[in-house]
């Protein structure tokens, strides 16, 4: 096969620290698009919504530029990382100030295209 059967999403900008954005995009690795589809759209956290948009996104390429079929997609990879920190600061007794960090992540999802593997009998 020599045609790339990938497709990638980013986004640079989601307003989570890159640990608890880390658990929910751990759970929808290896799995098939619809399910994590699903699984995000009923999750209660806030960012599964920017999340989802990210891997509807990552279907899009994979439909439009590649043309893959959306129902063999499965989601390979997803990578997360550090983005910037907005720092602001907090009045503190006499006169000090003590610093809140409000950290940034980025998220890149990778969706690939598989034929289901049947399992053989031994």
């Amino acid at each position: 096969m020599s045609q790339n059967l990938t497709a990638i999403a980013k986004d640079n900008m989601v307003r989570i620290s890159p640990t608890k954005l880390s658990i929910l995009v751990n759970s929808i690795v290896n799995m098939k698009v619809d399910s994590a589809i699903n699984q995000l759209k009923f999750s209660s956290k806030r960012v599964s919504k920017i999340i989802l948009k990210v891997l509807n996104a990552a279907v899009a390429n994979a439909e439009n530029n590649k043309q893959l079929d959306i129902d063999k997609l499965f989601v390979k990879e997803v990578y997360v990382g550090k983005s910037l920190r907005m720092k602001r600061w907090r009045p503190r007794a006499k006169g000090r100030a003590a610093s809140i960090i409000k950290p940034f992540s980025k998220v890149t999802i990778i969706v690939e295209e598989r034929t289901q593997i049947k399992k053989e009998d031994k």
